[in-house]
């Protein structure tokens, strides 16, 4: 589990969050949602500890991660799984060299156990024999594939994602939904997704937040997100033409 009390963010004068509390549950796909520049990355950069927040707490099954100097946040940090927006795979490195860099950085495995876990990773996230290739020999909904597959290399208790549907189209952005939620599900990680895909927050959004200009707005269930009587989160959802008819039929 994953508590955030209370935290802000300015960058200069500019306040980004503003006091924002949440609990992101383990075993579930836990989704921050809002427009472009309501905060959402800001939000999930703070918790990884890659913005330093001027108040507040954020506890990692009530260890204060924020309160630790870098050193004491390392422990921390390799239990976390990372998907960023573009993949940020190493180019110039081939497919298992890029899930071999976690391993060497943070375990003390032998050459034979890493290539087996890479093996595992691979055959979990459905990519078998691309060791060798390169990322540009893939596509871009395989390339997000071998980005999950890295992520959880090292077994994290937390993993994070940053859009990563991001320029998928609706099939294998789709694929990528279920993909998280199975590996959420079944090894029970505490999964935080950050979108503003709205077939994402349907299909798999266990436990939603709703960012709006920095303030936590609503927080629900995507079961509950349909009858919300919340007019900033209504504004956003049923932007869309399919949205609207959704909620004249529920």
């Amino acid at each position: 589990m994953i508590e955030v009390k209370n935290i802000v963010k300015n960058f200069g004068e500019n306040l980004v969050l503003n006091n924002i509390s949440a609990i992101f549950l383990p075993g579930k796909i836990n989704l921050i949602i809002g427009r472009s520049g309501s905060g959402k990355t800001v939000t999930i950069k703070s918790m990884l500890g890659l913005h330093k927040i001027d108040s507040g707490n954020i506890f990692f099954d009530k260890r204060n991660f924020s309160s630790m100097s870098l050193n004491e946040q390392q422990s921390i940090r390799k239990e976390i799984g990372m998907v960023f927006q573009g993949g940020a795979l190493f180019d110039s490195k081939t497919i298992e060299e890029n899930l071999m860099v976690p391993l060497i950085m943070f375990s003390s495995m032998s050459k034979e156990e890493m290539k087996n876990r890479i093996n595992f990773c691979l055959n979990r996230v459905n990519l078998e024999n691309v060791n060798n290739f390169f990322p540009a020999d893939l596509s871009g909904g395989m390339q997000k594939r071998v980005a999950i597959a890295r992520a959880i290399v090292l077994k994290p208790k937390y993993l994070f994602c940053d859009e990563p549907n991001s320029g998928l189209d609706p099939y294998t952005a789709t694929v990528i939904d279920e993909l998280l939620k199975e590996i959420t599900y079944e090894y029970n990680i505490t999964t935080v997704i950050n979108t503003h895909d709205m077939n994402s927050v349907m299909q798999i959004g266990d436990h939603i937040i709703f960012i709006k200009n920095g303030q936590k707005k609503w927080e629900g269930s995507r079961s509950e997100i349909m009858n919300s009587e919340n007019k900033y989160l209504n504004k956003f959802i049923f932007a869309s033409e399919i949205f609207r008819r959704l909620k004249e039929f529920s």
